[in-house]
């Protein structure tokens, strides 16, 4: 069976649970096996009651020594039984499941499996797994995959659909020089897909991840490479000379851009009056000021005669950009027109903003990946911009450089990466970095709690709604998942709904919405129409809400500092005092310390060296730690070794066989060419 083969070919999956894992972006057999698990579950021996860890799933060995009770409480069935050992007393119970009550019988020895909390001063296990000793002990030291889910596909289907597909694939050629496998001590690439979804135990699956990452960054790097040849010393038709105009402009600006800002700025205008392409990053902290230097660049390209062009990832970004620069346009009365071209366009808008951009009626022009369709033609495109690189494909970038003749290439991104890593990783573009924050800016008061001072953060949200203030709380998941235990957007809401007074109007957000429900309910976020969002990492790009003055983040330890710092530059973006609330629900003594730097630094670049420093090979259980770049397995943090390791191999094979026309390299060069047209990175 050929891995493009639709999934519903596999047993079990239907009409129905087919477009359960469409919504998971999963079509054929091919893309279910590059769905890799999100986590593992480690079953670990049972222990005696006095060694079990609150807030961690464990198992324990129980003989019960009277049947179960059934018992009725605010409309819930609650089947509860006690155990006792030498070392203490452990309350067993399962709600809404009355069935268990005739299952479990007395004076039958049982494994019990579940999460262990402390409720009115009781040891509770709550919804455990039940199991007879032999059936428990064949998966003791194991590790079972956790896919990430959507409503009504539980892991169970995921996983046994996965199995099906190992069963039935087309096995992979493997393309990697059999000397850069020894080397590396690589695996064989489809040993490495199928025990990165079952592996037998850590050591399997750091061998199997290793192999996976290792081609996640070779493949990507080959294309930076690419590009870059493609730019190197590639001439311009678009000489930007500096005009009197934009310096006028900047004068009359309410402020004064910081040294960075103006060193940035004057690397940008240096590049474009050269005579050779610009391709350049523009690296800043989250509101360091970077949308005020691609806006005085357009200009720079307008007064020239030219077009600019800037890309968001998000419509509500493009459009908040669009009513920036229209706003600065009206203040200083700028006689340039900016339009805007977003997928949400009624066709009457889009006609009219494709006519205005051909006839050259607009000189600049703000969009999302709309602004690549065929149906835009330029006229003299001299400067392409897109904010928050990493959120393009590579080819999206050429993609939209290509509708002009080689114009001036900026991209724009608040990712404080380490600088060795960042020229890896940008390695086709020039980097300037602004490192400096307007004057004026609050500095975010940060504090690291536990889960006890949720009401506490609950009242004091309260009282900045009442101030008129809004907040922003994030969880890690969208929905609850049966493996995973985290806090999740859509209980939260419903919980928070009733937590919080009703004249307090509180939303959720989150990637799995479609675009059209995603940007209304930001715009109205924008708006003050919603005081408290409750969100996944999906606002890490969002828009700009000076009004929201408190962020709080659920398992806080889940996400990577990098990405912490990220979604706390939401919020202190207005005059008001801004607060950050991180909720680390773990016992881990190193989690405390790896938190305790964001409550130190709002330096971004710092906490990302930090984050650097901290990350281990085998740092990789739990959730993804950053949302930096879209690689489905590799973390450019936790995998900093192994990307500079292939960088140098990239640079050494592409040395040596340009055009990888070697009989050894031709697999791989056929692999790499499919990976660049089919793949979106960055």
């Amino acid at each position: 069976m050929l891995n493009g083969q639709p999934l519903n070919t596999l047993k079990g999956i239907g009409e129905k649970t087919g477009k359960l894992f469409e919504r998971l972006g999963i079509l054929t057999v091919g893309e279910l096996l590059a769905y890799y698990p999100r986590a593992y579950d480690t079953y670990e021996a049972p222990v005696a009651i006095g060694q079990l860890k609150e807030q961690t799933v464990m198992a324990v060995e129980a003989a019960l020594k009277s049947p179960p009770e059934l018992l009725r409480l605010n409309h819930k069935q609650i089947v509860s039984v006690r155990h006792k050992d030498l070392t203490g007393s452990l309350q067993i119970s399962w709600y809404n499941m009355p069935y268990m009550r005739t299952n479990l019988k007395s004076g039958e020895l049982y494994i019990f499996r579940g999460r262990v909390v402390r409720k009115r001063g009781r040891l509770i296990m709550e919804q455990p797994q039940v199991f007879t000793p032999e059936d428990y002990k064949a998966l003791v030291n194991s590790m079972q995959p956790i896919y990430g889910q959507t409503r009504g596909l539980a892991n169970k289907t995921i996983v046994k659909a996965q199995i099906q597909a190992l069963e039935v694939r087309q096995m992979e050629r493997e393309y990697m020089p059999a000397e850069l496998r020894r080397r590396y001590e690589l695996a064989e690439i489809n040993y490495a897909i199928r025990h990165i979804h079952f592996p037998a135990d850590k050591a399997e699956l750091l061998f199997a991840r290793k192999r996976l990452v290792f081609d996640e960054f070779f493949m990507f790097l080959v294309g930076v490479r690419r590009l870059r040849e493609q730019r190197a010393d590639r001439s311009s038709p678009y000489f930007i000379k500096r005009r009197m105009e934009t310096d006028a402009i900047k004068a009359a600006l309410p402020y004064s851009l910081t040294a960075a800002q103006e060193r940035a700025l004057e690397e940008i205008y240096q590049d474009m009056e050269k005579g050779l392409v610009m391709n350049r990053l523009i690296q800043g902290d989250v509101g360091s000021g970077k949308t005020i230097i691609a806006i005085l660049a357009l200009l720079q390209a307008a007064y020239n005669g030219y077009q600019g062009a800037l890309m968001a990832p998000t419509e509500v970004l493009a459009r908040q950009h669009y009513e920036s620069i229209t706003a600065l346009f009206e203040e200083q009365r700028i006689e340039k027109k900016a339009v805007l071209v977003t997928g949400s366009m009624t066709a009457r808008e889009k006609r009219l903003a494709y006519e205005a951009i051909a006839s050259h009626e607009a000189d600049i022009i703000i969009g999302t990946h709309a602004l690549i369709q065929e149906k835009v033609v330029y006229d003299k495109l001299a400067l392409v911009i897109t904010d928050e690189q990493h959120r393009f494909g590579v080819g999206q970038r050429e993609l939209l450089s290509s509708k002009g003749h080689t114009p001036h290439v900026m991209v724009m991104s608040a990712t404080p990466i380490p600088r060795t890593l960042a020229i890896i990783l940008y390695g086709d573009l020039d980097i300037s970095v602004i490192d400096e924050l307007p004057a004026g800016r609050q500095v975010i008061r940060n504090c690291v709690v536990d889960t006890s001072y949720r009401p506490k953060a609950y009242a004091f949200i309260q009282k900045q709604v009442e101030e008129g203030h809004q907040a922003y709380i994030i969880c890690p998941m969208v929905e609850k998942n049966e493996m995973i235990e985290a806090e999740n957007v859509l209980d939260y809401t419903r919980m928070l709904k009733k937590e919080l007074p009703s004249s307090i109007t509180v939303e959720y957000l989150h990637g799995k919405m479609r675009g059209k429900e995603k940007n209304a309910i930001m715009e109205r976020f924008a708006a003050g129409d919603i005081q408290v969002l409750v969100s996944t990492t999906v606002i890490e790009v969002g828009v700009n809400v000076p009004n929201a003055t408190v962020m709080m983040i659920e398992n806080a330890e889940r996400f990577g500092l990098a990405q912490l710092h990220q979604l706390r530059g939401r919020v202190g973006r207005g005059r008001a005092q801004s607060y950050c609330i991180m909720v680390n629900c773990s016992q881990d003594q190193g989690t405390e310390e790896r938190l305790d730097i964001l409550n130190r630094s709002n330096d971004g670049f710092y906490i990302a060296s930090e984050d650097l420093k901290l990350r281990g090979p085998g740092d990789i259980f739990g959730m993804r730690q950053s949302g930096d770049m879209e690689f489905k397995l590799a973390d450019i943090f936790t995998d900093a070794n192994i990307l500079k390791t292939v960088s140098e191999e990239v640079n050494r094979l592409l040395e040596e066989d340009p055009e990888l026309e070697k009989e050894e390299h031709r697999e791989l060069k056929r692999r790499i060419e499919e990976y660049l047209v089919s793949e979106v990175y960055l």
